[in-house]
């Protein structure tokens, strides 16, 4: 495993690229980035992108981390979600980032998957 995944740590550059799947067990996409709280230290969100071709032109959709559990059979985070609820969740384009700052849409991400904000 190596220093940067232990059996229950693992290093930030190994979760991005990871594979997402969906409640049918199909890949939806994979974790782009993940976003962490300063002060606590937590995972607050991992954002998923998938759309594209080879990764030019994904749409990213922030999902609260609590969201995603890691599944060793597969190999990567399932979500209760499929790919099509996840497309009607909020995302934003290459073109257009999404603002962490804002604490209300933040909160509205976290209401809309039906995950209190941690």
């Amino acid at each position: 495993m190596g220093q940067r995944e232990t059996n229950n740590l693992i290093g930030s550059d190994k979760v991005e690229g990871t594979a997402v799947y969906g409640a049918d067990e199909s890949k939806i996409g994979s974790i782009e980035r993940v976003m962490i709280d300063k002060v606590s230290g937590r995972v607050s969100y991992a954002v998923v992108g998938f759309g594209g071709f080879l990764g030019v032109g994904n749409d990213h959709y922030p999902l609260p981390w609590q969201s995603l559990k890691y599944d060793t059979r597969l190999g990567g985070y399932v979500t209760g979600l499929t790919e099509e609820q996840l497309r009607g969740g909020p995302k934003y384009s290459d073109a257009n980032e999404w603002d962490w700052g804002d604490v209300a849409r933040n909160r509205a991400l976290s209401a809309h998957y039906g995950v209190p904000i941690a």
